[in-house]
Parts: structure tokens; sequence; C-alpha cells
């Protein structure tokens, strides 16, 4: 049935009509104001009186960011300059992040084995009763569903011996907290189960590296795998909260998005550096956005933290030299010059739990086992390895602390080189090598890691950082201070891995990349405001606002890494 304009009129009293009347104006022009309205992040030194001068205006904050001074807040253009107006204020938009995830192309399989611990030499923890008991792993996802497991019935929710290990989920979208997680997505609990799956296969194997580990969620991510910025530091203001009540001594981030500015610029890494600076041990993910240089993303940047790139077997679990870096892992230098991912773990086609029912599974039911497990790639399935091997260290020695534990896995970690002796990979795509959870346990390193920085200084905006990376007059990267061998030939071809060994051949005092520049000769460092990125509009003020060469209207999406092929 027709309706028109007249047929609804028709019976209104003439008050109804101007009632009506004024209603669509004020709707129309109510509703263009809004449409004109973006979220941003915007902090002051002052934080009590921005949100004194925001009331003014009569918005209300959508998120409260204290950990960085910070609120989130739709305001128009009109709004936003008048703020400008009354505070000295530092104002970002709300970028959008995305999941550091991987693609499911490659081989199905029906109740999978357990390699990880294999490969990565944890067994020999398992074997002296070290699994990660008495350490809380905190994953900044997309939920944690307590999936129980194939065969033991054990998985997230247990530890091996039966004892409840799930702390729950911190929702930071609709800041709640729950038992049970709306995991839509799957990506969260995938890599989670790589870290603390307490479920074994059927070889008696079990699949989690740090299956007693405590889990708990902390929900930024939606069911397509995007966040706000807003919702990530808001995740991780509520992990500082909690840290000592639940000994959350490690924060998992498998998510990526692009670098818009220098890492101490960003509202979402000034969070990330608040946690490591509060004792919390940050793992992030490279990224899937590899093999090129420079392709490490936010929070992968951040230099004090580990960042974790993907390695994969190649499907031959039981022969390593065939092995090889995956694809797609995110390579460095950073924009400032630092040596990243500082390590690398398997992440090709790596089976975890996941829900029949979630997003990835429906999108990709291939690989998916029919029951609760699923085959992925990624450097978040990477960094939930190092995150399972960091809860055996703090289990082993709860004294450590985010630097010594990075120190020690670098140490210990096995880089691969070919048979000429000659490192395979440069240090810009396999950091230190690949983690080793033995060494890292059996080292005694210390004063290795970020001995040239001052994250107190940094977080003050007292004082920022650039590391030793450089490029020559080829083009090809290398390291203030180390040899030729260390220098990124770009047009070299990659090694496939047959003729690849992994090895523990760095000595300590060779690992000098990992820390400051020792002169200021950065070459693209000038550039980056103009060539590499565009990242300031004025909009008719001095304000700053981030965004990348989208068109103003567009945000950049930062989320759980996007899908790869499967290796």
């Amino acid at each position: 049935m027709n309706i028109t304009v007249k047929n609804i009129i028709k019976p209104l009293s003439l008050l109804g009509l101007i009632s009506v009347t004024v209603w669509l104006i004020y709707t129309t022009i109510n509703t263009n104001v809004d449409i004109q309205k973006k979220s941003y992040i915007i902090s002051a030194n002052d934080y009590q009186l921005l949100q004194t001068e925001l009331a003014t205006l009569n918005v209300q904050p959508t998120h409260q960011l204290a950990i960085i001074n910070a609120v989130a807040v739709s305001l128009n253009i009109e709004q936003l300059a008048q703020l400008h107006a009354q505070l000295d204020i530092q104002v970002t938009q709300n970028h959008y992040v995305e999941m550091s995830g991987g693609n499911a192309w490659g081989k199905r399989k029906w109740q999978p084995k357990s390699v990880v611990n294999d490969l990565i030499d944890a067994s020999s923890a398992h074997a002296a009763y070290n699994f990660g008991d008495g350490v809380t792993i905190g994953f900044l996802d997309t939920g944690l569903d307590q999936l129980q497991g194939t065969s033991s019935g054990l998985g997230l929710s247990t530890d091996l011996f039966g004892n409840d290990k799930f702390w729950g989920t911190y929702d930071a979208i609709n800041n709640n907290i729950s038992n049970y997680s709306n995991e839509e997505n799957g990506h969260g609990t995938h890599v989670a189960s790589i870290a603390g799956n307490a479920d074994y296969d059927v070889y008696g194997k079990v699949y989690g590296v740090a299956p007693n580990a405590a889990l708990v969620g902390i929900k930024a991510f939606d069911a397509e795998g995007k966040a706000t910025y807003a919702d990530v530091i808001r995740g991780i203001d509520w992990a500082l909260q909690v840290k000592d009540q639940i000994n959350l001594r490690v924060l998992n981030m498998s998510f990526s998005g692009p670098a818009r500015s220098y890492y101490w610029e960003d509202p979402l890494n000034q969070a990330v550096m608040k946690a490591w600076q509060a004792g919390i041990v940050v793992v992030a993910s490279a990224g899937n956005s590899g093999p090129d240089p420079m392709t490490i993303g936010v929070p992968g940047n951040v230099p004090y933290i580990i960042t974790v790139g993907a390695m994969t077997d190649n499907y031959t679990a039981s022969y390593p030299s065939d092995d090889k870096v995956a694809s797609f892992s995110a390579a460095g230098p950073t924009v400032e010059g630092f040596v990243k991912p500082e390590i690398v773990a398997p992440g090709g086609h790596l089976s975890g739990l996941m829900a029949f029912d979630t997003q990835i599974v429906q999108e990709h039911p291939e690989f998916h086992d029919g029951g609760r497990y699923f085959e992925m790639s990624g450097t978040s399935q990477a960094a939930g390895v190092v995150s399972g091997v960091v809860a055996l260290m703090l289990t082993q020695d709860p004294t450590l602390t985010p630097d010594e534990v990075k120190c020690r896995l670098m140490d210990s970690a096995h880089a691969a080189f070919d048979n000429n002796d000659e490192l395979a990979y440069s240090v810009f795509q396999q950091g230190s090598g690949m983690v080793n959870a033995a060494d890292a346990l059996a080292s005694n390193a210390s004063a290795c890691a970020n001995q040239a920085l001052d994250i107190a200084q940094d977080i003050a905006g007292n004082e920022h950082f650039f590391g030793p990376a450089n490029i020559n007059e080829d083009g090809n990267f290398y390291v203030e201070g180390l040899g030729d061998e260390y220098i990124w030939n770009l047009a070299k071809s990659t090694l496939d891995g047959d003729v690849l060994i992994w090895k523990n051949n760095f000595e300590t005092d060779v690992l000098i990349w990992k820390n400051s520049a020792t002169t200021d000769v950065l070459i693209w460092k000038n550039n980056f405001e103009t060539d590499v990125l565009i990242w300031k509009n004025n909009v008719e003020t001095d304000v700053l606002i981030w965004k990348n060469s989208l068109d103003a209207s567009e945000i950049a999406t930062i989320d759980v890494n996007h899908w790869v092929e499967q290796q």
C-alpha cells in the first residue's frame, strides 16, 4: 500500500501540523550537525579543566582515558575550535584498529597435533612442572570464550589439575565485566588458546605453552575484529587498575594499525608505554603487512615492548631445516630507526580453539575440524606463543622486570643462519631469532634491553629516542656500529629455508641494535611529516589532527591483523 505525505497530514489538527513541521526542521538541522561530528581523543595537561570546558560545551565524553589524561568525545568542527581556544589540547582522531589474524589457505586438520611446544623447546619446561602457574595473561582482543577442550574437558576454563583459571572478560566497548564473553569473532579465543590451552592432543601432548597460566579477556574489538583507539586505551587502563589484584603480568596485543606519527605522539602507544612502565610485559604482533621493510605498525613500533614476527615450520614440524620466516610477517626498521621485530615465533597454520559459530569460522569453515579447533596463520598467533613463554619465565622468577624479560628472550633466541654461516634473514626480519623457551629460562642475561632509553622521560615528553637503523647509498638498511653481515640487501632473494639452521649464536654485547642511536643521522627522519605520511591537518586552527592520506571523512582502521595466506 502506498502512503503519501498528504494522507498522513490530513487527519492532523493545525497545532499538530505545526508541531510536525517544527520537529522536521529541528531534526534536519540537528542531523546535519551530527553528521559533522567526529570522535576525537583529546588530551590536556590539566585533566580536570578539560572536563569543565567540555561540560561548558554541553558535551559528554564517551570514554574517560585517565591513563593518558584524555577523553574520547564526539565534536563538530565549531566545538573543537571553541575547545582549542580555551585550552592547550592535543587532538587525535579516534582511529579504528584491527586484529592480526591470518589467512586460512592450506590443509584442513582433523584432531590436530600439538607441535608448538616442541618447536620452541617448551616441553622441557613442562617436564620440570613449569606450566605458567600463578601468572595471569591478559588478551586485548575480540573476547575470550571459555571453550572446553575436545578430549580432556580442560581448554581455557581450567588448568591441568582442574582448577579454575579464567578471570572472565572486561568489555571495554560497553565498560562492563562478565564471566562469559560475547566472543563473536573467534580471534581472541584462538590466540589465547595458543598461549594457555590446557587440553591435550591425541598423543597426550598439551597444546598451550603455559597451560596453567590464568587468563583474562579484555574485549575491545567487535565481531569484525575492529576497534577504536578509545576502546583499546580503555582496555589498557583497566588492565593497569586490576594488575595487582589478579597478578596480570603479561598483556598480549595481537593487532596492528598504520603508524601516523612518531611512536611517542600516538595516544595508543602512550598507554602501551604506561603499561610497560607499570611492570606489565607487553607482547605485540608485528603485523601481517610484510615482507617489505618499514611495515611495522602500531603498537609494535613502540621500542620498549616485545614485538613478535612469525615463522613457519613449512608443514614439516620435525624437520627444522626448511623452516622460514613467513612472507606476511611485517619487518622493520620503524620510522624512528628501531630494529623490529625483536623476535620471531611459530605463526604458520597453528591449531587453536575457536567455536564453530564465530565469524572467522563462518567465513572459512574448511579450516575448522568440526569440533573446537581451527587452523590459522598470523603474527597474532606468534605473539600468543611468546606470551606463553613469558608466563613460564615469570613463574620461574616472579621478580623479573619487563626489561629483564625482554633481555633474556632476545639473548636466548635462535637466529636463522644459512649453510655459509651467514644470517639467513636480516635482523629487520627476524630480530634476534626464534624464541626458545628452554634457553630463555636458563638465561641469566641482564641489562641488555632498553638500556639507552628512558621511558619516564619519554612519557613525560621531556626526551624521545631514535634507533640505530639507517639506510646506505645503495638503498639497503644497516645498523650503526655493526658489520656488513647486518646489512639488509633488499635485492637478495629470500631464503626458502632448505638450508636453514636455527642456532643460538648471538653474543649479548653484540646486540647493541636494540638500544638508541649513537648518532643522529637517520636519513629518512626529517621526511616523515612530508614524504612518508601525511598526518597533519590544521582544521582552521593549530589543532593537530592525525590522519593518513585518506579523505578527511575516512578513518584508517586498526584491527586484529588482516587475513593472510596460510603458511
